[in-house]
């Protein structure tokens, strides 16, 4: 089926528009909607969205450094700078300036490493305006424009079977994006330019056909759809069409080019990627079609991921499976984009879902190491081999800062990203809030007015959200605030006053009115205890409350090693590295991790309560200390759940196991067990 544009935007006008009330919330008038989807059919005149024939996109990225988070999630950002992040120039061998590719024209190592680290040590310096760190960036930057070629080429020439390999260069093409967003350096876009017309001459038998490019064209499709939109240049629409059909197919219906689990996190979009071009609402469902196969065959389990320990693998699909640290923060970044694109809410929620619940637990608190497979039912985290019950075989599961080399430098780019989406801009000239967290956002309004949103909150550990509009003038523009599918009867506040509007849940609530400096929207998310079963893992069940699925707690016993003989055998780090700093975690369990869950029938959750404690003193909620949130309630051992013969979590048991003992048990934020069991076999008594 194809659709065109028009009907598109008339499809997106009408829902727009729909379930209008207008409201008095103290003075001046204000016009409340209840919308699916922002409009897209005004044109939004203070930053750079896609620019004609390309459709236009439900919201606009704010350019980097426009967003200051704070609570938490600045805490994790400051994390980065100071652990794993911000050092790993120091320790990884890949990132040595000496003779490395993205410096001297001879260069041999940090072809992949460098671009892929850089992306979000770079955005990450510019959010914190780091000084330090925003001159350490530039240090590559100008290595990659002295490293262009009189033909346009620039970086690395790797040759694979006698063609041209592209894959390190689309990841310094992001990298460059976020430059220019943050510099204006119009070196970029000549780079970018010339490159690209270097693309187009590269006959299609010799274009993306290397396993990496070929699967992750879309990455270069999207650089090239930026680019269109600053530059106009009528040929980048021809190479759109070029890389789409020399890129792995991921529109096929019931089949992936290939099952690697970042390919399927990094790739599925590219269809929608293309679907901005041709308008063909095929290329959007293909999208979402990848998205649903993988997690119907093998995202049976909570989280947000799906169970491909390198690759989904038929009859792998217990949540004793894992996905790389480079899966999770590759879906947040589909997620965000793909938000951007469409504008459907179940993006921010499977983004949350992944970066609350799946992604805290594969780096240790202090940010120094990190876990290259992390599982939802997760009972040891050592260095050991678990091959076959893991697919890849190594040290896979234990806290590294030296392996893998992937995850080493890609890990960087899921806070710093996460980040930049808290607040974005809509086509109407408005703001838009689909992603929560604490932050101060400096944006341009309506006709170019300047603004200020300040968002107070401990979201998703808070129910309640504090939005403060900052200005020097009145000013007129429309707010969007996604209300959860998991809330129920939200409630807004303005000024105090309460806004007499049913909030939607799984839409966004739109409010128009005049602002004036120190105006306050209050919005209130009730959290509830929720289960959700997974027929296809033997009716285990995970509990959520509000968008935290809990784990049980495990009492974990970390014991340090010497990370240089726990990483996997092609790591390598700088002679002058000192490992003593960066030791290597493996993390055991000192107390019983087996249990069903007592569920009685008609009432499951009946017996489940909920405890607040006080929010942590260094602002880091996810540790087994520190959560803010805990929830007791009953269970019983299962004595034939224990580990397997390769050490690692057994698959979950069958469902007529014999029950033992009954205990009171503890539950926390998944996000906050770096060991846990978060699907659990249950039983009503």
């Amino acid at each position: 089926m194809k659709t065109s544009s028009f009907t598109l935007r008339l499809v997106f006008l009408l829902i727009s528009v729909s379930c209008q009330v207008v409201v008095q919330a103290g003075n001046p008038i204000t016009n409340i909607s209840i919308v699916s989807r922002p409009a897209t059919d005004k044109t939004n005149v203070n930053y750079t969205g896609n620019r004609s024939p390309l459709l236009p996109t439900a919201f606009i990225k704010l350019p980097v450094g426009s967003i200051k988070p704070q609570s938490w999630i600045g805490k994790y950002l400051e994390l980065q700078r100071d652990g794993l992040t911000g050092h790993l120039g120091e320790i990884s061998a890949w990132l040595d300036k000496n003779n490395n590719a993205w410096l001297t024209q001879k260069g041999d190592h940090g072809w992949e490493e460098v671009p892929y680290w850089l992306k979000g040590y770079s955005d990450l310096a510019y959010i914190l305006n780091d000084k330090k760190m925003i001159a350490e960036t530039q240090i590559w930057f100008e290595g990659v424009f002295r490293s262009q070629q009189s033909n346009g080429f620039f970086g690395p020439a790797n040759i694979s079977n006698g063609k041209p390999e592209l894959w390190a260069q689309m990841l310094m093409l992001e990298c460059l994006q976020s430059y220019y967003e943050h510099s204006h350096d119009a070196r970029v876009l000549s780079l970018m330019t010339n490159y690209f017309k270097w693309e187009m001459s590269v006959p299609d038998s010799d274009f993306l056909k290397d396993y990496w490019e070929n699967s992750r064209g879309g990455d270069n499709l999207y650089s090239v759809m930026w680019l269109y939109n600053y530059t106009g240049d009528a040929f980048l629409l021809d190479l759109m069409q070029k890389i789409h059909r020399n890129t792995a197919d991921w529109t096929q219906p019931s089949s992936l080019p290939n099952w690697h689990n970042v390919n399927i996190a990094e790739c599925f979009r590219e269809p929608a990627t293309y679907y901005m071009l041709t308008k063909d609402s095929d290329m959007l469902h293909a999208s979402y079609n990848v998205q649903r196969l993988a997690r119907r065959a093998f995202g049976q389990v909570p989280g947000g991921m799906f169970g491909a320990d390198e690759n989904a693998r038929i009859g792998y699909i217990d949540p004793r499976q894992g996905v790389e640290t480079c899966g999770m923060v590759e879906q947040m970044a589909s997620d965000e984009i793909m938000l951007r694109f469409t504008g459907d809410p179940y993006w921010a929620e499977n983004c949350e879902d992944v970066a609350f619940n799946s992604y805290p637990a594969a780096v240790m608190p202090d940010f120094k190491s990190l876990r290259y497979i992390t599982c939802p039912n997760q009972v040891v985290s050592d260095s050991k081999n678990h091959y076959p019950s893991i697919a890849n075989s190594g040290p896979f599961l234990s806290m590294n800062p030296f392996s893998s080399r992937c995850c080493q430098h890609n890990h960087s780019q899921g806070w710093p990203y996460y980040s930049e989406h808290l607040v974005l801009a809509t086509p109407d000239n408005g703001a838009a809030i689909a992603l929560y967290g604490a932050c101060i956002a400096n944006m341009k309004v309506a006709d170019g007015k300047q603004i200020t949103l300040h968002e107070e909150t401990n979201y998703p550990f808070d129910e309640k959200t504090i939005i403060t509009i900052n200005t020097t003038e009145k000013v007129a523009f429309p707010l969007y605030l996604r209300i959860p599918r998991w809330t129920a009867e939200a409630r807004i506040k303005i000024n105090g006053l309460p806004v007499k509007a049913v909030c939607e849940a799984g839409k966004y609530i739109r409010i128009e009115r005049t602002w004036s400096n120190k105006d306050i929207v209050e919005l209130t998310m009730p959290m509830t205890l929720t289960m959700r079963t997974w027929q296809a893992n033997k009716h285990s069940v995970s509990v959520n409350y509000g968008p935290l699925t809990l784990s049980l707690k495990i009492k974990e016993n970390d014991v340090k090693k010497d990370s240089r003989t726990t990483a996997i055998d092609d790591s390598k780090w700088q002679k002058d590295a000192d490992a003593s700093a960066w030791p290597t975690t493996e993390i055991y369990p000192a107390s019983s991790w087996n249990f069903a869950l007592i569920l009685p029938k008609g009432n499951p959750l009946k017996d489940f309560k909920i405890t607040r404690k006080a929010w942590p003193s260094d602002n880091f909620p996810f540790t087994p200390q520190s959560s803010p949130i805990e929830v007791t309630t009953t269970g019983r051992l299962v004595p034939s759940w224990k580990t397997d013969k390769t050490g690692l979590c057994g698959v979950l048991p069958d469902e007529d196991a014999i029950k033992g003992a009954k205990e009171y048990i503890t539950l926390i934020p998944m996000g906050a067990a770096r060991l846990r069991i978060s699907a659990f076999p249950n039983t009503d008594k």
